[in-house]
């Protein structure tokens, strides 16, 4: 089983930014974290991160293309605003989407409530900091694992 772990604008910046929100865990720890409990689980993870719109776009396209399992995305900000993230989610079924954020989205500014990816995911994990991309991954492994 291969996924994608996809993280839009700021992501890289975690650990440095609002640490009351995002936590002290720095972008790279994260990521160590999220492919050492990937190795427990037995599956290959690839993890990406950009703060361009295009190119996240690009990457989900290439899930598509390039047969990959599941991916789990943490669009950021992107959540809010992009109906081409989302549209690309859409695109790619049935390849299973988690989206994940660090912080609780419902908790936060009203502007941040509302995701435009979400319908088109499997389930959506807010605010269990990075912790989440765990629980996201263990979720398209219960899917996948159900398909077959």
């Amino acid at each position: 089983m291969k996924f994608y772990i996809i993280n839009g604008p700021n992501i890289n910046m975690v650990g440095i930014r609002e640490k009351q929100i995002y936590g002290t865990m720095d972008f790279n720890q994260v990521i160590e974290l999220i492919q050492s409990e990937s190795i427990q689980r037995g599956i290959e993870v690839e993890c990406f991160q950009s703060n361009h719109e295009g190119t996240l776009v690009d990457i989900i396209q290439d899930a598509y293309f390039k047969n990959i399992d599941g991916i789990v995305i943490n669009p950021a900000a992107y959540t809010h605003t992009s109906v081409a993230i989302a549209d690309a989610i859409k695109a790619i079924a049935p390849i299973p989407v988690v989206e994940v954020h660090l912080s609780d989205i419902k908790e936060r500014e009203a502007f941040r409530h509302h995701s435009y990816c979400a319908p088109y995911c499997i389930e959506q994990i807010k605010g269990h900091g990075p912790q989440g991309y765990i629980m996201a991954m263990d979720v398209l492994i219960k899917a996948i694992g159900e398909k077959q």
